[in-house]
């Protein structure tokens, strides 16, 4: 869902471009169509009969609600689609696939996933993606009168009490995610978990071809070393070059820290990615709550098998 702010901010956020993904022709944040990389595999499953029978009983709840309402609940889909979902095998629950829509169980208690996505079945929490421009600064709001994130959220959302997670400097571009889950947003900021994030990144000068090696292989930094994940030039503009990196480290003003380090500093920065879930063609100053599977992907990689974040 995509909120529509008053008219003084939604005129802002059309005449806002889109935030571009890497590799498209016309030179650094040219493209303008990315497409979406979070979607479900139909990976079905073949259950022998005896093999359903246990799975049934293992985790029938006869106090709980159908598997296909809670589902379809969930925003999977209609609760007809749902049964067919069970039927052909593509549901699990705690792990085991199940095939009867008769099936009950708990979805307080309830580990759930279609297509090898992990749903999540908590109503009363609210997540949100914000594509952050450039010159907003991460706070909540601010008494100076500065550009802030509540500029850009409706009244429902503001009285969710919806705080960021994690921060992008003033400058910094892209993808910031808002919820009132306390728990999700510690997992995706405590650095144990180590959730990559990535950037694209306009710097200065063009660089030799030796540097990604260099980055990835770790440099030192004032407040320790930092490596980076991955590396890649996706491409070159007389003196600018733009290079997508992905890292898991959460330390301040980390990647342009990285870049001057080197000699490159950062003319533009757009975080594109956290995990799997990406910013797309979202447009800049927009706000949309996350989709199911994408709300899924950010459980998994944060609470493994748990039934809920810690």
């Amino acid at each position: 869902m995509t909120s529509h702010p008053d008219p003084e901010r939604g005129s802002r956020a059309a005449r806002a471009p889109r935030t571009p993904a890497a590799g498209h022709s016309g030179g650094p944040f040219a493209g303008s169509s990315p497409t979406r990389s979070i979607t479900g595999s139909q990976s079905r499953a073949k259950v022998r009969q005896d093999q359903a029978e246990q799975n049934f009983t293992a985790v029938h709840d006869p106090e709980g609600i159908r598997l296909q309402k809670v589902l379809a609940q969930a925003g999977v889909a209609s609760r007809r689609v749902c049964e067919n979902l069970i039927a052909e095998g593509r549901v699990a629950v705690d792990g085991m696939v199940v095939v009867e829509p008769g099936v009950r169980v708990n979805p307080a208690a309830a580990t759930i996933h279609v297509d090898g996505i992990r749903l999540s079945l908590d109503v009363e929490h609210r997540y949100v993606m914000f594509n952050k421009p450039a010159g907003v600064i991460t706070t909540m709001s601010d008494p100076d009168g500065r550009a802030s994130i509540n500029d850009f959220l409706d009244e429902e959302m503001i009285r969710a009490r919806l705080v960021h997670v994690g921060r992008l400097d003033g400058e910094t571009e892209g993808l910031l995610l808002l919820t009132n889950d306390g728990d999700l947003a510690h997992r995706l900021t405590h650095p144990s978990y180590e959730v990559p994030k990535t950037y694209m990144v306009e710097v200065a000068g063009s660089v030799p071809k030796s540097l990604g090696a260099k980055l990835m292989q770790g440099i030192d930094l004032e407040d320790g070393p930092i490596a980076v994940d991955s590396y890649a030039v996706v491409g070159s503009a007389g003196a600018r070059t733009l290079i997508e990196v992905s890292l898991h480290s959460g330390r301040n003003r980390i990647v342009r820290r990285i870049f001057e380090h080197v000699g490159h500093p950062v003319l533009r920065l757009v975080r594109t990615a956290i995990g799997q879930i990406t910013i797309g063609s979202q447009k800049q100053g927009s706000v949309r709550d996350l989709e199911p599977q994408e709300l899924g992907h950010l459980l998994d990689i944060t609470g493994g098998e748990d039934t809920k974040p810690r």
